[in-house]
This record gives structure tokens, sequence and C-alpha cells, in this order.
């Protein structure tokens, strides 16, 4: 049922068509090269590579539900072995664009894409990124409303045995935010907000609304956008309107953002449970304008206010075949930029042109941004963990540190590398190289469904540890205390990615037994960093 005081657009339904699970358009997919030449091998995505700071640090993810592969990248070589390995795989790095794309097998609605441009890319502007029924490229209309069936069957469960059965879900897009008056900073969905819609225009709202007389996970789904006004979009471009939002997105109805304001006593009077989390709201102004009062009117009285982020982020720990495919094409482009960025400069060479360097060539391979400030650090600046500066000059013999990744597709990748900028490593780079190589080795054999990160991470620390003892780096240590002195060494950015990865996704993980589960991507970065100034090292370290 339609608010009163809303004339928006809705979704009809005329003709239905069956979507077909793995046809695939454009140039055929490339064999996957032999091992030990690079390639894409099975399903899944796995980018690894030993690496250290100043000489090594070492970072990979993924499970994927079937098996997991290597990108382009060469992957568990010994130091002799890498550059020579590198060598072969650039040969086979090229600009290509992505010739795989599944859909999900069900009857999608027929609705016909405006003849114009949207505010994103769309089938009928661009056919050579989405195929029909795509609302990002490789993720249908299906995929987007199976998300949203999944997060109301989740409220369904959280909600049992409670009276009152009116549930409303409402996320908030994010803002422009502006470097300096009228100069944006370049635009990023929020993550929630995107994952159940796909929507990328900012100033936007997402409301789930369970429907009367039926039973959840049954709902309706309306975005509220931005309207046309073509004064701005002279200066910022096309927008979507709401029949553009509703063509490409698939929701049920789409209204004007200012005609929200005729829902809200709506919601303050008939909706029992309020799904939004409201004490960390991702736009500040739509917050105020809209969600506060009604907010804070239902935390007072009988209803309730419940946050719906851990809901989603449980949602998002596991991945659908068509989200790990697109991480795949994320970590196989950069990996491919790595490569090119390994042979642009022989030393001395400046941070700088390799930062430049590795951005063109995810561009060039059709990323769309960089996913962060990379870190691009020569000898012991490694050591500073987000060295963004990316101004000195790195020397002959010293090792280079890249911490890089890109955003292709709404997925990023997020990939460190070390190597030795003159192409040879010396004895003592190549043995720790090697000590850390062995222990990441040791680690995969453990990566599979039913294993708990913290039994990995304990593994880590105590093979690290042995590994100091035989280098000398530690000659002392004892096995009672080897955790306590493994901290020092050990990178925190290791540490770092485990507390984010457990504490952000906290909720998610107790719902899987805190153990690894078929589709879930986590990551594994062993690695050392080793100072020059480090008293407890040998001299030849």
């Amino acid at each position: 049922m339609t608010p009163k005081g809303l004339s928006g657009r809705s979704s009809g339904h005329s003709s239905a068509r069956d979507v077909n699970i793995g046809r695939r358009r454009g140039r055929k997919a490339r064999r996957a090269a032999p091992a030990g030449r690079g390639g894409a091998l099975g399903r899944g995505f796995l980018a690894t590579q030993p690496c250290g700071a100043p000489l090594l640090r070492l970072f990979f993810f993924s499970f994927s539900p079937r098996s997991v592969c290597v990108a382009v990248m060469p992957w568990l070589l010994s130091a002799t072995k890498l550059v020579p390995a590198v060598a072969s795989a650039r040969s086979l790095s090229g600009c290509m664009s992505c010739s795989q794309r599944r859909y999900s097998l069900q009857p999608i609605p027929e609705r016909r894409i405006p003849n114009r441009y949207l505010g994103q890319p769309s089938p009928f502007t661009h056919p050579h990124l989405l195929r029909p029924g795509e609302v990002t490229p490789g993720l249908s209309q299906v995929e987007y409303a199976l998300r949203r069936h999944k997060l109301m069957s989740l409220i369904h469960k959280e909600v049992q045995g409670q009276s009152g059965t009116d549930q409303t879900v409402v996320l908030l897009s994010n803002p422009t935010y502006y470097m300096s008056n009228d100069i944006p900073y370049t635009f990023h969905q929020d993550n929630n907000f995107l994952y159940l819609c796909g929507f990328q225009e900012p100033d936007s709202i997402l409301v789930l609304q369970s429907l009367p007389g039926k039973q959840l996970p049954a709902h309706k789904a309306m975005l509220f956008v931005p309207r046309r006004d073509p004064s701005r979009e002279l200066w910022d471009g096309p927008r979507s309107g709401t029949d553009g939002a509703v063509a490409l997105t698939g929701v049920d109805e789409a209204y004007t953002l200012e005609e929200f304001q005729h829902l809200v006593p709506k919601l303050k009077a008939e909706t029992h449970t309020l799904w939004y989390d409201w004490t960390r709201p991702s736009h500040t102004q739509l917050h105020c304008d809209y969600m506060q009062q009604l907010a804070e009117a239902k935390a007072k009285s009988k209803n309730k206010v419940r946050a719906v982020q851990p809901l989603v982020q449980r949602l998002r720990l596991i991945k659908s075949p068509a989200e790990i495919e697109r991480m795949q094409i994320a970590g196989k482009l950069t990996s491919q930029a790595f490569i090119e960025t390994m042979f642009a400069g022989k030393a001395p060479v400046e941070e700088g042109f390799l930062y430049a360097k590795f951005e063109f060539e995810c561009r060039a391979r059709g990323a769309d941004i960089l996913a962060y400030p990379p870190v691009v650090a020569g000898g012991n600046r490694a050591n500073t963990l987000h060295y963004v500066k990316n101004n000195q000059l790195i020397k002959d013999g010293e090792m280079v540190l890249l911490d890089g990744g890109c955003e292709s597709s709404c997925y990023v990748s997020d990939i460190t590398r070390t190597w030795p900028v003159n192409g040879r490593f010396t004895a003592p780079q190549a043995e720790l190289y090697e000590a850390v190589l062995e222990v990441q080795k040791d680690c995969l054999t453990l990566c599979s469904p039913g294993t708990s990160l913290e039994n990995i991470y304990s593994m880590m620390l105590t093979l690290i540890g042995q590994k100091l003892k035989e280098l000398g780096i530690m000659k002392n240590i004892k096995e009672n205390n080897a955790f306590k002195v493994l901290h020092f060494f050990l990178t925190l950015v290791l540490i770092y990615l485990f507390i984010y990865f457990l504490v952000f996704f906290k909720a998610a993980l107790t719902a899987h037994g805190g153990s690894q589960a078929r589709g879930q991507i986590g990551a594994v970065a062993t690695g050392l960093h080793h100072s020059r100034s480090n008293a407890r090292s040998e001299p030849r370290l």
C-alpha cells in the first residue's frame, strides 16, 4: 500500500523472463595459465606472495565455496624463483575486460530502463559493463532482492515470540563530501546501503517494510531518491529519478527524497520495531531532517529501535559465487598491476613514481579507483605501517614494499608485496624471505571450513617464534614466553587484520561459531617487521 501523499513509481509486473546461469558474452575466458606462470585457477581468489618490511611482509586472502585459486601474481615461490616467475607472468598481463558473469536462475520482472543516462551505469548506457537485469556489474536484480529477503528473514527470527508484527528497516546513503566549497571528493556509497540495493547516488534512503497481513520475510522495498533537477544535473551529472531507480534496481517503489516526510508519521504510528542505526547514521543531514525525532520517539515508547548493521554484516560475511567472481577480477587486475610496477623502475627510483605506475596499471585494466592510499616504502621506511608520503628515493640494494589495492565494480582488493628494487635478493633478504614463506605455507594448510581464525593465528605465532630462534634473532626464547616476545616482532598489520575481522564482524562470526564457513572471505597476514636498529638481531641481518 502506498503511503498517503506519495506518488512515486512502482515496478509493475508485465512479463517475466528466465535468466540463465553461466551464460557468457563478449570474449571467451582465457585459458588458465599453467602452474608457475600465473593465471587464475578454479573458483575463488587467493592473492598471495610473502613480503616483509623492510625485508618481508606478506598478505593474502581468501576462502571460496569450492576451492582456493591463485591470481596472476606468482604465488608461493622461493626468493630465488620470485623474480623469474614475475618476468614470465608479466607476458600474461593485458587490459582485459571481464568475460564471466553469472545470473541467478529465477524469473525477474521485465522493466524498461529509461533510454537516457542515469546516476550510475545501466545496461542501456553501458552495455560493455552491465547486461540486462544487472544492477551493478555481475550482480543482478535477483541477487539484490535475495539479499533483502535474507535480511527480513533474519529479522523474522529476531522478533519471533514478540508482540507486534510491523517491522521497518531504514538505511541511509552516504552524502557527498567536499574538499573545498564546490570541489567534491570521489563519492563512495555506504556499504550496507549498497549491499541491499546497488543504488549509487548520494542523499537517498532505502526502506524495507513488512506487509500487513503477511508474514516476514514478505516485504516492500522502497527507495527515496533525489528528484531530477536540470540545474543541478548541469553541474553534477544526470540523476536516475524515480523511474530510473525502479527500473535499474528492481525495488518495488521509488519516490523523491522530499516525499519521505509523508512516510515518517506512518512509521511513527504503526511500526512496532524500527531497524535503524541511529547512534551512527551514515548521513548526518538526512538523520537530522527525517530520522532523529522518529528514532527518539520510538526509543522512548514501548516500540523499539534496533540496529540493523549487525544483521547486514552477518549476511555480508558469506559471499555468493557472483561476489567471489567480482573479487577474483579485482584481485587479478591488481596482481597484473603489481607485476608491471615491479618492472617499472630501476634503482634509484622514486616512491612516487611507483605509486603513479601502480595506479595507472590498475585503472588501465578497468579499476574504478584505488581502494585506499597505497604504501610505497623503500628500506627502513616500510616499518611505518601507514607510510603514505611516498616521497623518498629507493636506493640500490633496498627492498621496496607496496601495499595497494583497487576497487572494481564495488569490490576491492588489498595486496602487499615486497621485492628487491634491483631484482636480486641479498643472502640475508632471501633468508628472512624464505622463513616467512615457510610459515605461510604451514598456515595455509589450516585454511578450510571449520577451522577457527584463532587457531591459525596461534599456530602462526608459534612457527614464527621457531624461525626467529633458527635465525638467531631471539636465541634465548622459551616456549612459555614466545607469544609475548613475538608480539614485538610480528607486523602490527597482522594483528590489526585479525582484530578488525574478529571485532568488526563479531556478531556475524558468533553466528557461525567463530569458525570459517564456505564462502567466507578471510585474511592471513604472516610477516615480520625487522628494523635495522633492532639490538636483538644478528649482525648479518
